[in-house]
């Protein structure tokens, strides 16, 4: 009853802190006459399907990825079910932890070792690392910094100038974090244990020095058993990866699409790698509120219409967030239950 207390409790939190946005926000620039001016047509329901396809293209990346990185010992549906577990877990933390850390506890459950499981995490978290600072170098490259953070118009200079700042300071931190997790598993798996040990034997951070060893001695382990994979196993990853975070980006194009046609695709794609990695640093619940407000601010030039912004963000926020709170919610309970049952 407890648990069920507080699961209830995790969904209701961040779906109260966006809806409380969201109704801000609508009450500020929106009024029922302006849904005259949405443009429903048979276009429009085409655009939505696609949107719907990446959604479940994102989903079948990340479940991919689990069967790839377990080397089929996750079946498709237990994959899947990692997949949707740890995103509702990311749906309901700040993004700043997210489902990583969860990933492996929901795979021990499916039947992987803890040691694997680990191993897992830790290779998820260097790929998606890597993506988004890879996508947000070629980004800059491709579309140029004015394109991608001259959306005010100097009207609103202070918020251009402050999603610039926040980008560069997200990105250097998420290269810097690639690289150690790099060396950490790849490169130097034994210097950085034996680092992770001596920084925790430090009087001041001797409280946490039990549990950073068995982080320090999981890594020595995972870093055994990944050195030996072959590169077809690391591409098949990386697609996977890539495969995921494309489908997430395209929700917005093929929303875009649906609602503001005359809108250049190529920039609407360029600034969900903006988007995504600022995301990565909210303190709030699945970037709950954060979220809402970014995407009216950053793609309010592109549509123009500040009524039409808010209907586009709050799709966008449909497909990509508030979806896995409703799965979640029916997926947790009947998974907990079967498990306690087995």
């Amino acid at each position: 009853m407890q648990t069920g207390r507080n699961l209830t409790l995790k969904i209701l939190l961040p779906l109260a802190i966006g809806i409380a946005v969201v109704v801000w926000l609508f009450g500020r620039e929106f009024s029922l006459s302006d849904l005259d001016r949405v443009p429903w047509s048979g276009r429009t329901v085409w655009a939505l399907s696609l949107a719907l396809l990446a959604v479940a293209g994102r989903e079948f990346g990340l479940a991919w990825r689990f069967r790839v990185l377990t080397d089929g010992r996750l079946s498709a549906m237990a994959a899947l079910r990692v997949t949707m577990m740890c995103e509702f877990t990311s749906a309901i933390t700040p993004t700043t932890a997210g489902g990583s850390a969860m990933s492996v506890w929901f795979m021990h459950r499916e039947g992987i070792s803890g040691g694997r499981a680990g191993s897992v995490m830790l290779v998820t978290l260097l790929l998606d690392e890597g993506f988004m600072a890879l996508a947000g170098s070629l980004v800059i490259v491709l579309l140029g910094s004015d394109a991608l953070f001259g959306f005010s118009d100097g009207s609103g200079a202070a918020v251009d100038q402050g999603i610039r700042a926040s980008f560069w300071a997200v990105w250097g931190v998420t290269v810097v974090w690639t690289a150690l997790l790099f060396v950490a598993i790849i490169l130097k798996p034994a210097a950085m244990s034996a680092v992770i040990r001596r920084i925790f034997s430090c009087r001041w951070l001797r409280r946490w020095q039990k549990k950073m060893d068995g982080v320090a001695a999981d890594l020595s382990e995972a870093s055994r058993r990944l050195r030996g994979m072959g590169w077809r196993w690391w591409t098949k990853a990386a697609v996977a990866t890539a495969l995921s975070w494309i489908s997430r980006f395209l929700v917005v194009n093929a929303l875009f699409a649906a609602f503001v046609p005359e809108a250049s695709q190529m920039l609407v794609f360029g600034r969900q790698a903006i988007v995504w990695l600022l995301l990565t640093v909210s303190p709030t619940p699945g970037g709950s509120g954060i979220s809402e407000w970014l995407f009216t601010t950053y793609y309010g030039d592109l549509v123009g219409d500040r009524s039409m912004t808010l209907v586009v963000a709050v799709m966008w926020r449909i497909l990509t967030y508030y979806i896995y709170l409703a799965a979640g919610a029916v997926v947790i309970p009947a998974w907990s239950r079967k498990r306690n049952l087995q």
